[in-house]
């Protein structure tokens, strides 16, 4: 794995605790959050997948 499937992976993680934490306390904010920073994990992580993908195919 690489740094950019590492970080972005955590980042997912912690989106989804701020997203969950958000929902079971009723604030809409933190909820929002949660999922904005869930999608930027993803999105960092696919990047680190496709990098990898270059890399293991060259």
């Amino acid at each position: 794995m690489n740094k950019d499937q590492i970080k972005g992976r955590v980042e997912e993680a912690k989106g989804q605790a701020k997203q969950s934490t958000g929902k079971a306390l009723g604030n809409k904010e933190m909820e929002q959050k949660g999922r904005a920073q869930k999608a930027g994990g993803k999105l960092q992580a696919g990047y680190g997948d496709l990098k990898k993908d270059i890399k293991d195919s060259t």
